[in-house]
């Protein structure tokens, strides 16, 4: 989905560059040029910033469960 359309930035760019480190729409903005001109995406990239970050912390968080050994079966 497109999100910035004065930049074409989708969402799935800006997904990937909040992966990859940005935590604030000033870093969103200087890695993909989304949020930079008439602002009217702000609102969605902020949600897209909260929604990553809280999706990161909660993988950060989650406890690693092995997997169920063939053998068993």
């Amino acid at each position: 989905m497109l999100v910035c359309h004065c930049n074409g930035v989708s969402d799935r760019t800006i997904r990937r560059t909040v992966r990859n480190g940005a935590r604030t729409l000033s870093q969103v903005g200087q890695a993909c040029g989304a949020g930079t001109c008439c602002n009217g995406c702000v609102p969605t990239i902020n949600a897209i910033i909260h929604t990553e970050s809280s999706n990161a912390e909660r993988e950060a968080t989650s406890p690693v469960v092995p997997p169920i050994a063939r053998s068993l079966a």
